[in-house]
C-alpha cells in the first residue's frame, strides 16, 4: 500500500464560523484572520493506492460552481486535484474508488462536473465507485434548512443516478472495520449526521483522516467547536473520546482543513488533549 496527499484547493471561511463561541483573540493566535475576518482553508484529501485499486478520499469543492458561489470562498493558490494526481503518476481515470467522509458541497463537490456541452452533470471519476451511507444520504438528500446550503443537489443525485453509487453498512457501534475498503471507520454525528472518518493502518502506524472532526489543529480544544456544526453538544463527547483515543493509540491526524498544519499528534495533559507534534506528510510516510 501507498499513500499520496492530493490537494484540491484552498480557500477561505468566516473565522467566527469556524470557530463559533469562541473569542476571535482566542481562535485568532492558532489560526490568523484577514481584514475580512476570513481565515485559510485548505481541501487536502488522501489517495491510497493498494495494488489495483486506488481509493480517493473526498474530492473537494470542484470548479463547476459560477463565479458568484466561489466569490464567497475567496479561493487561492494553483493546487487541484488533476495537478496532484498527475505529480503521483495518475490521471482521474485510474480512480477505482471515490470515498466521502460527508456531502458537503467543500467535501464532495469534485465527485461530479459538467458534461462536455455543459447541459447537465456526469461523474468527475467515470471509472470510480461512489462511497457514502445510507443514512448520510438519506440526511444529504433531505436536507434540514440550516444545512440545505451545504448540500447541492448537482453535487449528489449524479451519483447516484449514473449507478456508481454504493453505500457502506454500519453494522453497529461507532468504530467497525471495513471489508470494502482498506481502512476502519469512525462514525460521529456531531457536524451531520453519520459523517465518517477513516482510520488506514499503513507502515506500522495509524493515520486517521480527521474531515470536519477536527478541522485545523486550532480545534484541538473541547470547547472550539464550529459553528457549521448540527449538533455541537453533541461534538464535545465526539471529540473527547476520539482525542483521548489519538492520544493513548498514538495515532497521526491528517488535517483536512488545515492549510499548514498537515499531520500532526496529540498527547494528555493536565488541561486535557494537546497538540504534540506537526509533521509534514513526507517526514512521517515515504
Amino acid at each position: 500500500m501507498k499513500i499520496y496527499p492530493i490537494e484540491a484547493g484552498n480557500f477561505k471561511l468566516d473565522g467566527g464560523a469556524m470557530f463559533g463561541v469562541v473569542p476571535k483573540s482566542i481562535w485568532n493566535k492558532t489560526n490568523p484572520a484577514d481584514s475580512n475576518n476570513m481565515i485559510d482553508i485548505a481541501a487536502t484529501c488522501l489517495l491510497i493506492e493498494d495494488g489495483d485499486r486506488l481509493t480517493l478520499i473526498d474530492t473537494g469543492m470542484g470548479d463547476k460552481q459560477n463565479e458568484k458561489f466561489f466569490g464567497y470562498y475567496y479561493l487561492w493558490g494553483d493546487d487541484s486535484i488533476d495537478k496532484s494526481l498527475k505529480k503521483h503518476g495518475f490521471t482521474r481515470d485510474d480512480v477505482t474508488d471515490v470515498f466521502m467522509t460527508h456531502l458537503h458541497f467543500d467535501h464532495c463537490g469534485g465527485s461530479i462536473q459538467w458534461n462536455k456541452d455543459r447541459s447537465g452533470y456526469e461523474p468527475a471519476f467515470k471509472n470510480a465507485t461512489f462511497w457514502s451511507n445510507k443514512e448520510h444520504w438519506q440526511w444529504a438528500t433531505q436536507p434540514n434548512a440550516r444545512e440545505k446550503a451545504s448540500f447541492l443537489k448537482e453535487n449528489i443525485l449524479p451519483m447516484e443516478e449514473s449507478g456508481q453509487l454504493k453505500f457502506i453498512e454500519r453494522q453497529g457501534g461507532a468504530y467497525q472495520e471495513n471489508s470494502e475498503l482498506d481502512f476502519g471507520i469512525l462514525f460521529v454525528d456531531g457536524h451531520t449526521d453519520k459523517q465518517m472518518i477513516p482510520h488506514i493502518k499503513y507502515q506500522g502506524k495509524t493515520l486517521v483522516f480527521t474531515a470536519d472532526l477536527l478541522p485545523t489543529a486550532g480545534h484541538i480544544p473541547l470547547p472550539f467547536v464550529m459553528g457549521y456544526d448540527t449538533r455541537p453538544l453533541l461534538t464535545l463527547p465526539e471529540k473527547k473520546t476520539f482525542l483521548e483515543t489519538a492520544a493513548k493509540e498514538d495515532f497521526y491526524l491528517f488535517l483536512e482543513h488545515d492549510a499548514h498544519n498537515k499531520v500532526i499528534k496529540v498527547k494528555q495533559t493536565e488541561k486535557g488533549v494537546r497538540l504534540d507534534e506537526v509533521y509534514t506528510f513526507n517526514e512521517i510516510f515515504n
